[in-house]
């Protein structure tokens, strides 16, 4: 069963001071800059293309990961999945989303200067595993955990789907549009705008750090994993990246769910129109394919976007599947 709490909130941005970093002393290999963190199916990490969201278990070997300050005690961390954000404060303890257990497990232990105190909130940014499935390491460490109200219902379905039920841990407080929280000296926001890479997807700021986390509305210069059975609309996505570029600072930090190594995982929000251009792009060239009368399989058989070259990965390559599941989209 899942049990889930309302809460309404107002809707801001996050601000953050530069902080120093305490050194996590059970990482037993060298903490390396914020690799390109790939889709979930991409069990390394890496930058795969077009597999599905999973809930694999960890590959053998520590973790790769590294803790980056970004300023006024916000940071990221990057492991195996989607980036996490934190609030690490003397005052507040805050993570946003949770990636695998194993690297879960890691970032718990050497969240800077927590000393085992309880965290205040952990956010979930949606549904999918690589930022989810290390809920049930920070669950007994948190007072609750945070998401849109649709993601414990995808959540389920998702896991339900692949025989993953006694693994998952749901959110217990939801939102339906807004959510805010005074963390110590920081506050902290979550809101929604509608449906875009699925039906669950939340933007989250650290208001005074001024640090906004995008979760999987961006994908830095890879392309996206777009999940139509988890209620994703790639025309909405476009309006919501529309929206959400209008609402947030100019001098914000984003944070981004995934990205490639030249790129990296943080940017300025008009990284934010260059994830929109590029699904412009997709529907256009789906459209007008459409007109012309050509087949879906005929549509899809692209290897690369033109005008996109930073997104193009030889192999394997997600942008056949993606231009099919537009083709979807456009014909349902």
């Amino acid at each position: 069963m899942i049990t889930i709490r309302s809460s309404t909130m107002n809707r801001r941005t996050f601000l953050l001071r530069s902080t120093g970093l305490a050194a996590a002393g059970l990482l037993s290999r060298s903490l390396v800059r914020a690799q390109s963190s790939g889709p979930p199916a991409a069990p390394t990490g890496a930058n795969a293309a077009g597999a599905r969201p999973s809930t694999a278990a960890a590959p053998a070997g520590p973790p790769i990961a590294e803790f980056r300050p970004l300023r006024r005690n916000v940071g990221i961390f990057s492991g195996r999945g989607g980036t996490i954000g934190w609030l690490a404060s003397p005052s507040a303890l805050v993570v946003i989303d949770t990636q695998f257990p194993d690297t879960a497990a890691v970032c718990l232990a050497g969240l800077p200067g927590r000393n085992r105190r309880l965290l205040d909130a952990v956010l979930n940014t949606h549904h999918h595993a690589d930022h989810t499935s290390g809920n049930p390491v920070f669950k007994p460490s948190t007072r609750t955990i945070v998401a849109q109200a649709n993601v414990p219902k995808l959540q389920f379905a998702a896991a339900e789907k692949s025989g993953t039920l006694d693994s998952q841990v749901f959110a217990d407080t939801t939102f339906a549009e807004a959510w805010r929280h005074e963390a110590g000296d920081e506050v902290v926001t979550a809101q929604y705008f509608g449906p875009a890479h699925t039906n669950g997807d939340a933007v989250m700021m650290f208001e005074k750090a001024n640090v906004v986390h995008m979760g999987d509305l961006v994908f830095n210069r890879l392309y996206p994993y777009v999940d139509r059975p988890g209620g994703a609309s790639v025309r909405g996505w476009v309006q919501r990246l529309e929206e959400v570029h209008r609402s947030f600072p100019a001098d914000a930090i984003y944070i981004f769910g995934h990205g490639i190594a030249k790129f990296g995982v943080t940017g300025v929000r008009d990284d934010l129109f260059v994830m929109r251009d590029l699904l412009t792009a997709m529907l256009d060239h789906v459209q007008k394919g459409i007109a012309a009368g050509r087949t879906k399989e005929q549509i899809a058989a692209l290897d690369n976007l033109p005008g996109f070259p930073d997104f193009h990965v030889p192999a394997p390559n997600r942008l056949p599947g993606i231009l099919g599941t537009v083709y979807d989209e456009l014909t349902a």
